[in-house]
């Protein structure tokens, strides 16, 4: 390897209007940024919640190289055997060794070889392993096969989510957060060479409550009674990040943060 390389990362498509909003501004996004890589986010691409072997396909033929996932991975059922058959789609490495899937993958292209994880948290997750001795264990089985690592940190707390990233800075190119859906001002290279972020955010409808239609949001933590959510339709943006990977491997020079909104007429 003998160039600088450039990842998109996009955080959490929310339903139809996310993955519109990623379908709109990609484009311009690979001609303005030289992408090398685009990894995205999927775990609540379909309706709000999980993803379906469909809108994997879809994804994949806009030219999406990697799909993360979540807590929501196993929502729709048709997904399960897509997730064992496809390499590039990962849920979280510490999910249960029985479950569908697998949580790391090495993607190629002009030479260059990008290995992406799949982490959940344990605070606040139901996640069946522990994340920073499993995230360990990814980074062995994957030594020598890649040139950079971006790692997805599917976590709800901030503390685990910065402990993740000081624990591998130096030892991968990018460790990013998701699942929040509210994106953080704190992307920087750690001192050993890591980009990292602690929450992209998502790409969907700002004018919701993470997504949720507000009204209906608001009427649940009102009424402290059962509410049934629906996916917002209103101000959708992009969010995400662009690494700039150094020539040198595992090595980043820069984090780029994305938030964009969705070019009129999207909706």
């Amino acid at each position: 390897m003998s160039r600088p390389v450039s990842i998109l990362f996009v955080g959490d498509l929310v339903g139809g209007l996310g993955r519109r909003t990623l379908t709109a501004l990609l484009p311009q996004l690979r001609e303005q940024h030289a992408l090398d890589f685009v990894v995205v986010n999927g775990e609540n691409a379909a309706g709000g919640v999980g993803i379906t072997p469909k809108i994997a396909d879809e994804l994949f033929a806009q030219g999406v190289d990697v799909i993360t996932l979540g807590n929501h991975t196993y929502r729709h059922r048709e997904i399960y055997r897509y997730l064992d058959e496809h390499d590039e789609i990962l849920r979280p490495v510490n999910f249960l060794r029985g479950q569908p899937g697998h949580g790391s993958c090495v993607v190629e292209h002009d030479g260059i070889r990008l290995g992406v994880v799949n982490v959940s948290g344990n605070l606040y997750m139901k996640a069946g392993r522990p994340a920073f001795s499993e995230v360990d264990a990814a980074l062995s089985s994957l030594r020598g096969k890649a040139d950079h690592v971006l790692v997805d940190v599917h976590a709800e707390a901030t503390s685990e989510k910065v402990a993740m990233g000081w624990h591998l800075d130096g030892r991968v190119t990018a460790v990013v957060g998701t699942h929040t859906h509210v994106p953080t001002a704190d992307a920087r290279v750690l001192p050993g060479g890591t980009a990292y972020v602690t929450d992209v955010g998502m790409t969907g409808p700002r004018g919701g409550v993470i997504g949720v239609k507000r009204e209906q949001a608001i009427e649940g933590l009102v009424t402290q009674m059962p509410v049934r959510f629906e996916t917002s339709e209103l101000d959708p943006w992009l969010m995400g990040v662009v690494v700039r990977a150094s020539a040198t491997p595992l090595r980043a020079d820069g984090i780029e943060q994305l938030l964009l909104p969705s070019p009129t007429g999207v909706r």
